[in-house]
């Protein structure tokens, strides 16, 4: 029998010859990983064996990459993958760790529906303690602060950080916040805004987090931007970002000149109703947007050339100015998803 299929879906992959990050299909099967350079292909690129293997998570070995985790294998092979999103690569954990404990104990790989445990773990859990500070009642609270005559949206302090970890009881010193907040601040948990903290990233600084009142930070999926004089295009521009993001996660795109299909991670914000791609495989600035605002999306069942094609899961939007985009969702629950949520947006975002 073929061993069962867990997970599948896009993930962006480092290259082991030319150290290149590329989004792959990728497989998870209960004794390995299979990863292919499209969902459509036949036969896969390449086959991590998991038994035997330890997973890392979160992956700190590249410092301005968020949700790496690490695959060793017997061998001492690295290979490492990048998630979309944080919820997206704790799923890939959880059930890769969940395949190798099967294959070590012989049993075979079985959902279950247990909660979870309540013990606390030996080591601060940053995912965990990230989606606490984000909590919009007991988090961390996102402020408008100003300095050197700019305006910093949806940031907070150094000291706001570490005072929460106190209040909190998650340390005892404010030096064991600077090591945690420094964690959050390698893994991509928490971002540098403004030149004081961005210098202690960069290593000019003792230590790269600051507990100090005049170092901004921000979450990296908080619509953060920076205002000063700027022309009304900029302004505009920044406006796309302040929308709070709704859904996120890698679809196919086609593109408008070439008709070739790649890769994007979309994020998908309301009020004002965007929906942003970018290169899933690294860059901050978006490579295009789609203003949502009294859009049109709908399924398609068939290649947007006319072509007969073994193309699935497609839906297009029609931007009010007529503009039409084709993307490919990987299972047609995915396509509905997004379809429901690109409606919703499109309805109330302005």
């Amino acid at each position: 029998m073929e061993p069962k299929r867990i997970r599948e879906g896009y993930l962006v992959k480092r290259a082991s010859v030319f150290n290149t990050w590329k989004p792959m299909w990728v497989v998870l099967l209960e004794d390995g990983i299979e990863f292919y350079k499209k969902k459509s292909d036949n036969s896969p690129k390449g086959m991590i064996p998991l038994k035997g293997s330890t997973l890392t998570s979160p992956c700190q070995d590249f410092g301005k990459r968020m949700f790496v985790f690490k695959i060793t294998t017997t061998k001492q092979q690295d290979h490492f993958f990048q998630a979309a999103y944080l919820e997206e690569r704790d799923a890939w954990v959880r059930d890769t760790k969940k395949a190798i404990k099967c294959i070590e104990g012989g049993q075979k790989f079985a959902r279950k529906s247990t909660r979870r445990s309540i013990r606390l773990p030996e080591t601060i859990d940053l995912s965990a303690l990230y989606l606490s500070m984000k909590d919009a009642e007991k988090g961390i609270k996102e402020l408008n602060l100003e300095k050197d005559k700019k305006i910093f949206n949806h940031c907070f302090t150094g000291t706001c950080v570490i005072d929460w970890l106190v209040s909190n009881q998650s340390i005892r010193t404010r030096q064991e916040g600077l090591m945690i907040a420094s964690s959050l601040l390698n893994e991509g948990y928490l971002q540098p805004a403004g030149d004081l903290s961005k210098t202690a990233v960069d290593g000019t600084a003792e230590n790269p987090f600051l507990d100090n009142p005049d170092a901004f930070y921000y979450f990296p999926d908080s619509g953060f931007f920076c205002e000063e004089n700027s022309s009304d295009d900029d302004v505009i521009l920044k406006e796309e970002f302040r929308g709070v993001i709704i859904k996120q996660g890698c679809l196919l795109k086609q593109g408008h000149r070439r008709k070739n299909w790649k890769v994007r991670k979309f994020v998908l914000r309301e009020d004002p109703a965007y929906l942003h791609y970018y290169d899933p495989a690294g860059g901050e600035e978006p490579l295009g947007a789609i203003h949502l605002r009294g859009c049109v999306v709908t399924s398609v069942e068939s290649n947007p050339d006319g072509k007969k094609s073994d193309e699935e899961n497609l839906f297009e939007i029609i931007t009010a100015d007529e503009v039409h985009y084709f993307l490919q969702a990987a299972t047609p629950k995915e396509r509905t998803e997004w379809i429901k949520a690109i409606q919703a947006v499109s309805r109330t975002g302005k």
